[in-house]
């Protein structure tokens, strides 16, 4: 099969095609026909060397979608043929094939396609985390989505609309906004125009928003501490600074006076219990369509450095996904 293959750490030219062997499933594993993977900015650090590095060589790539090919000894939940979405694999996504723990596949409706499949598990994964189990957010509350035209962002807003929360996004283009707007928040705003927070007053009749997920945590995080509502929180789902160390100034008060918390939150922290809840939730989404994953952009395989350079250096619009 063909394959990206990583041998170093590096820009995304270390990426390169390749054959390799076809994978064989051994007792509790599948391999999946990949028609579609999911490329995540997380993708981008750990092929970088700034994440904790897999041993080398190694294929990149823990979301995708496609079908049943192969199951091993004592596998129950699946079967050959059926459609699939994968949550984390034992090989990589960035393939013809992957081997996967039947614990690390989903069932795909048919009116999902697999581009979209291949944006649910980080995405949506990570919006319900930070949503539900992290900031605890509840309906009639007001959630501000900072990036929310991005594979993350669009989530956010669709899992919190169908929650019954207000939701507030932000985009830097037209075409980010009007995505936004479609996807359900009820009001969006523009993060390039100066002082675009000061509409939150007004929107809130001045309380306050009482969730942020903020996906740039380095640019935006001492400012979201000014317009929270009382015992708002933020929770700080990307950062993109120098060599991803940014650094930040905030105002301890800013937080005191509004008994506000700050929550970081990383999806491969989840516990095992959670990280269950979490896909039993995002299965129904699917299934009843308020959840719609949004492709943005298709590569095809061999393209792979050029969808890691677009998926950090492109305005966010929806999910860039690799197609074998």
């Amino acid at each position: 099969m063909k394959a990206i293959r990583l041998y170093e750490f590096g820009p995304p030219e270390v990426m390169r095609l390749e054959e390799v062997p076809d994978p064989h499933p051994g007792p509790g594993q599948v391999v999946v026909r990949i028609h579609a993977a999911g490329v995540n900015p997380v993708d981008t650090y750990i092929r970088s060397g700034i994440y904790p590095k897999p041993p080398v060589p190694y294929t990149p790539g823990a979301d995708g979608a496609g079908v049943i090919a192969a199951v091993g000894e004592g596998v129950t939940r699946v079967t050959v043929g059926d459609r699939v979405y994968v949550a984390g694999t034992l090989s990589g996504t960035y393939a013809e094939y992957a081997l996967c723990r039947e614990t690390q596949v989903y069932p795909l409706p048919a009116h999902v396609s697999y581009a979209q499949g291949a944006g649910v598990n980080i995405p949506y994964a990570t919006a319900y985390r930070a949503l539900f189990q992290r900031a605890r957010a509840a309906p009639s509350e007001v959630v501000l989505v900072h990036g929310a035209s991005g594979g993350v962002g669009i989530a956010a807003v669709q899992l919190a609309r169908a929650a019954g929360l207000t939701v507030i996004g932000t985009a830097g283009t037209d075409k980010g906004r009007q995505l936004v707007r479609q996807e359900g928040a009820q009001h969006v705003l523009d993060h390039s125009a100066p002082g675009y927070l000061a509409q939150l007053t007004t929107l809130t009749d001045g309380r306050g928003v009482d969730v942020i997920l903020e996906m740039l945590a380095n640019v935006n995080l001492g400012k979201d501490l000014g317009v929270l509502a009382p015992g708002g929180r933020v929770v700080l789902i990307g950062n993109r600074g120098p060599n991803n160390q940014g650094t930040v100034e905030i105002n301890p008060r800013e937080a005191m006076s509004r008994d506000a918390t700050i929550l970081g939150m990383s999806l491969m922290n989840t516990p095992v219990q959670e990280l269950a809840r979490i896909h039993a939730a995002l299965v129904a989404g699917l299934e009843n369509r308020t959840l719609r994953p949004v492709v943005g952009q298709e590569f095809p395989l061999a393209e792979a450095p050029r969808a890691h350079h677009a998926v950090i250096e492109a305005h966010a619009y929806g999910k860039i996904v690799l197609v074998p």
